[in-house]
């Protein structure tokens, strides 16, 4: 690329394409295969992997100069509002980190790497004593020999059986499905919690001690609530840490009402497998100052089509409230690697942009409609206020009718039964918000023959069980996301089995 002669933007630009994971990954294997100098000078130590929600697999090469230059200072920066408003609880051992599991079983790639998420890195390795996630050295992260094998949903319950004798304050759970999943996880597994409390045992196998008293406590407080939530368990839990923009902002607000009243929800930092992003500040802020110390950002439009020569904007030529695609450069061996994320810009503070998550670069595309993420996720937003209803979790997909008419299906899980004609309602607002969001959509349904949407009201927990089923076939938590678009066929059919169907009346779409 003639990076020796590059000494501005623009000649970056112009000798650099923008490329996709997908179209480094020629290079990318040649340093799995044992090349060297080819991304960059150091040998990859590891390769993340990704959540494989937007195609396949991901292998990101992770150097010791990429950890200690841009990852970990990112890692660190992320945790400074956290540590300024909420140190004690931080310093304490009362940190339930759901995130983070460094001696969870790891997979490789073909030349033998680790091949791990973010979540799994081992820093006492590389010498980052002080990058050891918060609660990794508590009692409850250190999972007996015999049982750190068994699957994942298994190691979680095993996590939560050793918490239960604690006094939590602080969970860290980043990814949104598995914050909304603990208080699900304890309503199904209290009675067994119970039992090995006073049995003395984890897993089935004998550990510590018995403790009667605590497993009686517990008993009493969910025989009188009918459940067990994190509120009542842990009792003196202030935060919980997570991504709370786009499907979340729909969910996590009714969420955090199981971990307590007045309990902060602190925004993790934005990023992805491919690099970090943006850095929350301030304490309430769904949105973060981009980590300029460590990555090249560079911007292009959501309703532009990436192409390797896409006109780029830097943060400087950002408007508020726009949607961009995010381009990274960082020392990694990633030169213009455009990520599969759509950030929205917000208002400056302090003359420092800001950005925030707004979905992944994926659309429904039908008689000349191209439907984002982002848009779908504000008309459901729309649609809720306007019907009053609350939501545990959505999905959508095109689908056909009985004359084979395109349209959009909806699953959302509603948290409270609703009003006999509420979900009929919430399909004629939610045709009415999709076509404010995007006008081809209003278009395509009056002259191209996309038809009425429909919304299917799942059977309650339906989103749940599919976590858990996920998580129990072997899937990590950490990598189990929301799925805006759900693309997978069987998938949706067991979200949807059993679901009541609600089309939008035509006097209420026309």
């Amino acid at each position: 690329h003639g990076l020796g002669q590059v000494h501005d933007i623009a000649a970056f630009r112009r000798a650099v394409p923008i490329r996709s994971h997908e179209e480094f990954m020629p290079w990318i294997e040649r340093m799995i295969n044992g090349e060297s100098n080819v991304l960059t000078a150091d040998v990859p130590v590891a390769y993340f992997s990704s959540s494989g929600t937007t195609g396949a697999e991901k292998h990101i090469p992770v150097t010791q100069t990429y950890l200690r230059d841009c990852f970990l200072p990112f890692y660190y920066a992320a945790f400074n509002s956290v540590i300024t408003h909420h140190g004690e609880a931080l310093a304490s051992e009362s940190v339930l980190n759901l995130w983070q599991d460094p001696a969870s079983p790891i997979a490789r790639t073909s030349g033998g790497q680790p091949h791990i998420g973010p979540s799994q890195i081992d820093y006492q390795r590389f010498g980052e004593q002080l990058a050891v996630g918060p609660g990794s050295s508590a009692a409850w992260n250190q999972i007996p020999a015999e049982l750190a094998g068994v699957d994942p949903y298994e190691r979680s319950y095993v996590r939560l059986r050793l918490a239960a004798e604690h006094d939590i304050r602080l969970v860290i759970g980043v990814n949104p499905a598995m914050v909304a999943a603990l208080p699900h996880q304890l309503a199904e597994c209290w009675p067994r919690l119970v039992n090995e409390l006073r049995a003395g045992t984890v897993g089935g196998r004998r550990y510590g001690v018995p403790n009667p008293a605590r497993a009686r406590h517990i008993e009493e407080l969910a025989d009188r609530a009918g459940t067990l939530t994190p509120a009542m368990l842990w009792p003196r839990i202030e935060l919980v840490v997570a991504w709370k923009t786009a499907l979340a902002s729909l969910y996590l607000p009714h969420v955090i009402a199981a971990y307590g009243a007045g309990v902060e929800l602190f925004s993790a930092p934005v990023a992805s497998c491919e690099g970090p992003a943006a850095v929350p500040l301030e304490a309430g802020s769904d949105a973060g100052a981009p980590f300029v110390t460590g990555c090249l950002y560079e911007f292009i439009p959501a309703e532009e089509e990436l192409r390797p020569d896409s006109q780029t904007l830097l943060l400087g030529e950002l408007e508020p409230g726009r949607e961009y695609h995010i381009v990274v450069t960082h020392a990694g061996g990633l030169y213009r690697c455009a990520v599969n994320d759509l950030m929205q810009v917000r208002e400056p503070i302090a003359g420092t942009s800001r950005i925030a998550y707004a979905g992944r670069n994926v659309t429904l595309a039908a008689s000349g409609m191209r439907l984002r993420e982002a848009q779908l996720i504000r008309a459901l937003g729309a649609t809720l206020d306007d019907t009053g209803l609350e939501i545990g979790n959505a999905t959508a997909r095109l689908g056909e009718d009985a004359q084979g008419i395109t349209r959009v299906e909806l699953a959302v899980d509603i948290t409270r039964e609703p009003a006999a004609d509420a979900v009929a309602r919430m399909a004629e607002s939610f045709d009415l918000r999709l076509g404010e969001q995007e006008p081809a959509y209003r278009r395509a349904r009056i002259i191209s023959g996309i038809g009425y949407p429909v919304v299917l009201q799942t059977r309650p927990g339906a989103f749940m069980r599919e976590w858990v089923r996920t998580v129990s076939s072997g899937q990590r938590p950490a990598r189990v996301k929301d799925r805006v678009f759900q693309p997978n066929q069987a998938t949706w059919e067991r979200i949807v089995t059993g679901a009541r169907m609600h089309a939008a009346a035509r006097q209420g779409a026309a």
